[in-house]
């Protein structure tokens, strides 16, 4: 594990160091485009497979799809995800799906960077800022404007939010709309979202009553994450049970993850599926869902529940959930009590 890291940081490095200057003839000229419906194809890059960064680049989707109200949207992604999340997105036309681990699958992945010649676009658009990869492809394609996300674009002097990685995507990019010409209207940016469909979300009515009834509301729990980002049983066996002794008046429901374990040994009413939609629709019933930073915390805020996400670590200022009463805590230095407190503010 130690030396992948190394050589995935050795090769990040080269990477930076070929794409850094990426971009730099490339600037937007006032008066180049003269009508928001002259753009038709959008590309937007972000090279990733993991379910959190796919999710978080749907507020620049929305932001694109608002900006430009002909377009049709092609994104280049890693893994199979994509084309789940972005299903009932109507202007995302065609999503490239890069393998998950190049190096093992170097035709496959050749032949799919090189796609990115395909169409000629009217945008190509870098989804997150600082990314190599995403500035390469970004060169590559064929077309007019192109939206590097320089490293460096600092956006936190002219928004509080500005480090967000899902909102300075949209950020840079409506920063580019300026330099183009066009003024920017300020509006907040979209929220994340899986863009659930009614089906969808009556079926996930529909599970969540076949776990707990209609007599109480519901708080649904997420015990598992990866790395050091998971909280042991240790910690969330006394917090379960603390919730259980504050909200009387509430159900709760254990979500399980992929791996199908809990860190609380099962002991509450718990919903396992494999399939992240339905997994969302379920979620988007209950009146918060409280769990720490992973993937399934941005597909809670995707479904549109109020969001408790709990931080180990002081980077919640760049992944926290925002829709709506949704917050995250840094609970390295906060009690029980104290979270608790926190949590009241959402559901009292």
């Amino acid at each position: 594990m130690a030396s992948s890291k190394k050589v995935n940081n050795y090769r990040r490095k080269i990477m930076k160091s070929l794409t850094r200057k990426l971009g730099s003839n490339h600037e937007p000229m006032p008066g180049d485009l003269k009508d928001l419906k002259e753009v038709k194809r959008v590309l937007i890059v972000r090279t990733n497979h993991r379910l959190g960064n796919l999710i978080l680049i749907t507020p620049l989707v929305q932001e694109v799809i608002r900006t430009f109200p002909n377009v049709k949207i092609d994104l280049i992604v890693q893994g199979f995800l994509g084309p789940i999340i972005f299903e009932n997105y109507e202007a995302v036309d065609h999503i490239t799906r890069l393998p998950k681990k190049p190096f093992k699958n170097l035709k496959d992945y050749i032949e799919g960077a090189t796609s990115v010649r395909k169409y000629k676009y009217d945008f190509a658009i870098n989804a997150v800022i600082g990314s190599s990869s995403g500035r390469l492809y970004t060169q590559m394609a064929r077309a007019k404007y192109k939206v590097f996300g320089e490293e460096g674009q600092d956006f936190t002097q002219q928004f509080e939010d500005g480090r967000h990685i899902a909102k300075e995507q949209v950020y840079a990019f409506r920063a580019y709309m300026t330099r183009l010409g066009f003024i920017n209207d300020n509006l907040p940016v979209p929220n994340l979202s899986l863009k659930l469909s009614n089906k969808e979300l009556q079926s996930g009515l529909k599970r969540l009553r076949e776990i707990v009834d209609d007599s109480k509301k519901v708080i649904s729990i997420f015990t598992f994450a990866t790395g050091d980002k998971c909280y042991q049983p240790e910690w969330w066996i006394p917090f379960y049970k603390r919730l259980q002794l504050e909200y009387p008046d509430y159900h709760i429901v254990e979500v399980l993850p992929y791996e199908n374990v809990s860190q609380i040994n099962f002991t509450a009413p718990s919903y396992y599926s494999k399939d992240i939609r339905e997994i969302a629709a379920f979620i988007s019933h209950t009146d918060v869902w409280i769990g720490a930073d992973c993937g399934i915390m941005h597909l809670a805020s995707a479904s549109g529940a109020p969001v408790v996400g709990l931080f180990s670590r002081t980077n919640r200022h760049v992944y926290e959930p925002f829709n709506g009463k949704s917050f995250s805590l840094f609970t390295g230095d906060l009690t029980y009590d104290e979270i608790i407190k926190a949590v009241d503010g959402v559901i009292k």
